[in-house]
């Protein structure tokens, strides 16, 4: 017979949460022995019933398997702490080369708009004036690029005209030529009819 599935909420009935108990509890410690045998794992296993009957298992000195369990736990969070530690350091070296970098910026900005030049030397000044004749020189630079890139689409997209317009102009022959033959075969047609008689 197949069983059904057990709904896992807490059994009303105190007999059969009881006798479910101390199934489920003897299976579970038999689990615990078995992974303990097999995988030669050390296994501490605790239990505590509803009125606060202890059961126990383990395979090595349940004592020292807290133990032992502590410690890890302890050392994880030392692990975890420095870890917390390195990252918040790493963070606040980055965001301070960052608004190093920022500052760097706002003066050159600054010196390259001619504000506050008053502090500067001589050989500063000369220096800022490199800078901005080397500015200018790239900007004029890709200026010209740009005016011979556009002439040269424009003189292309000329030339596409330029075909264009001369196949329009073939196509109109063609067409004039066409309707001058039609007026000309209308022509002979109506010169080669016979001429109406006319009654006395």
């Amino acid at each position: 017979m197949v069983r059904g599935k057990t709904e896992m909420k807490r059994i009303e009935n105190t007999t059969s949460r009881q006798v479910t108990f101390s199934k489920r509890r003897g299976g579970l410690l038999k689990k615990a022995f078995e992974l303990s045998v097999l995988c030669d794992a050390e296994v501490a296993l605790i239990i505590f019933s509803s009125k606060g009957k202890l059961y126990e298992f383990s395979n090595s000195s349940i004592n020292k398997t807290i133990e032992r369990y502590q410690r890890s736990v302890n050392e994880m969070g030392i692990g975890q702490k420095t870890t917390s530690q390195d990252n918040l350091q790493h963070l606040k070296e980055e965001a301070n080369y960052m608004s190093e970098k920022i500052e760097l910026l706002e003066a050159s900005k600054r010196r390259l708009l001619g504000d506050s030049l008053e502090s500067y030397t001589i050989d500063e000044l000369q220096e800022v004036e490199n800078q901005l004749e080397q500015s200018l020189s790239k900007i004029r630079a890709t200026k010209t690029q740009l005016f011979k890139e556009r002439i040269h689409q424009l003189k292309e997209e000329e030339k596409i005209l330029a075909i264009e317009n001369a196949k329009l102009r073939e196509k109109w022959d063609e067409m004039q030529s066409t309707q001058k033959e039609i007026v000309e075969v209308e022509t002979e047609l109506f010169i080669g009819l016979p001429q109406p008689r006319t009654t006395r």
